[in-house]
């Protein structure tokens, strides 16, 4: 039986049972799909100071972080204040199949958009099968994927 691999499966499960996903959800929503050779992922930061904006990769932790500043004006008499402001941080694992150091990232109208390829042994391949007379002692199977023996 065939299955589809998902690489962000677990993405979110460490975050859920850690901070609760709603919390989560709330200072950071994301969306994330697959398009083609590629998954791309939008995360919302409205309002984050664009030099403050960290993505980092250790193992196969992905680290987003952000800083939104809250203004300062003199003499201010602040009557609604609901914005929040301060550092956030959300933290994703990905699984296997990925080319991480490929990864491309974009910072437009406060969503920050990462594009991740799927590693090139991670695509999916055809194998062309050959028809060899029935008298044959052998049979002749190619692959069309580049060969990984060096």
């Amino acid at each position: 039986m065939a299955t589809r691999y998902d690489p962000f499966q677990e993405m979110d499960r460490l975050m859920g049972q850690v901070f609760g996903s709603a919390k989560a959800a709330g200072t950071m929503p994301m969306d994330l799909y697959r398009s083609g050779d590629h998954y791309v992922l939008h995360v919302d930061l409205p309002g984050a100071d664009p030099g403050t904006i960290d993505v980092n990769i250790e193992d196969r932790t992905l680290t987003i972080r952000a800083q939104r500043t809250s203004r300062t004006e003199q003499d201010v008499q602040w009557l609604v204040n609901e914005r929040p402001s301060g550092t956030y941080a959300r933290q994703l694992t990905v699984g296997r199949g990925l080319a991480l150091d490929k990864m491309g990232a974009t910072y437009a109208d406060g969503v920050l958009t990462l594009t991740i390829p799927v590693a090139e042994e991670s695509k999916p391949r055809r194998v062309e099968v050959q028809h060899v007379a029935s008298g044959a002692d052998a049979k002749q199977i190619n692959s069309s994927a580049p060969s990984t023996q060096g």
